[in-house]
């Protein structure tokens, strides 16, 4: 295994703050892929082996905060088990009105612990008082970050993924994200699976395209691993 240095890649592309908040589409997706493949040639090898990255997206809604309260230290499939059981309890649609009408109990047998119970019923509170998820969009990534960590429950990665997914913005780095940590250890050669911060340290090498990254190295993840993509 050898040391990663940080400052032997480097994307030169400038963008403005109105270009960083257009939305990622298949196309600059791609191209952003193959930038970053041409200028780090361990993203470039990944990138050939198994192809550009998938545009995976979610709902900018209510619904999707929810999935990622529920996501928070717990499985991927315990999350969507427990929010599938949420939609079918609530007859197919997932809304702040919805869920404030469930009691304990029933929010409990669909798998909510009592402190994500208390999450989603806040934030569906502050949506029914005017908490607005489509201003986001037109929101810089900081302003956004700052208004979802605003709600209990929604910390620094639940905003960046939201940012990610959701509102699909092309440089940023969901930090404490575990996934991104083992494949850059596997992709990048590491000793060790680095640290958040120093993670992202590397990340800034990919810099206007770190949302693009993550996604590449989500992809050679579940790669390696026969996952589902």
């Amino acid at each position: 295994m050898r040391s990663f240095h940080p400052g032997r890649w480097l994307v030169p592309t400038r963008m403005t703050a109105t270009e960083n908040r257009r939305p990622l589409t298949v196309r600059t997706l791609r191209r952003a892929a193959r930038e970053l493949g041409a200028a780090d040639t361990r993203l470039g090898v990944s990138v050939d082996r198994y192809g550009p990255p998938p545009m995976w997206d979610r709902e900018p809604s209510y619904a999707t905060l929810v999935h990622l309260i529920l996501e928070q230290q717990v499985s991927l499939a315990s999350a969507q088990a427990a929010f599938d059981r949420l939609r079918a309890a609530l007859g197919g649609s997932i809304e702040p009105e919805g869920v404030l009408g469930l009691s304990d109990a029933e929010l409990k047998a669909v798998g909510f612990s009592r402190q994500k119970s208390g999450y989603a019923r806040t934030l569906a509170s502050a949506m029914l008082d005017g908490f607005d998820l489509e201003a986001l969009a037109e929101m810089p990534d900081d302003e956004v970050r700052r208004a979802l960590t605003a709600m209990p429950g929604l910390g620094p990665w639940t905003a960046d993924i939201y940012l990610t997914m959701c509102l699909l913005r092309r440089d940023v780095w969901p930090h404490g994200d575990l996934a991104l940590a083992t494949s850059a250890r596997d992709l990048l050669e590491l000793k060790d699976r680095p640290a958040s911060a120093d993670l992202g340290v590397i990340a800034e090498r990919w810099h206007p395209y770190r949302a693009v990254a993550a996604r590449i190295l989500w992809h050679d993840y579940l790669q390696r691993r026969g996952l589902p993509v």
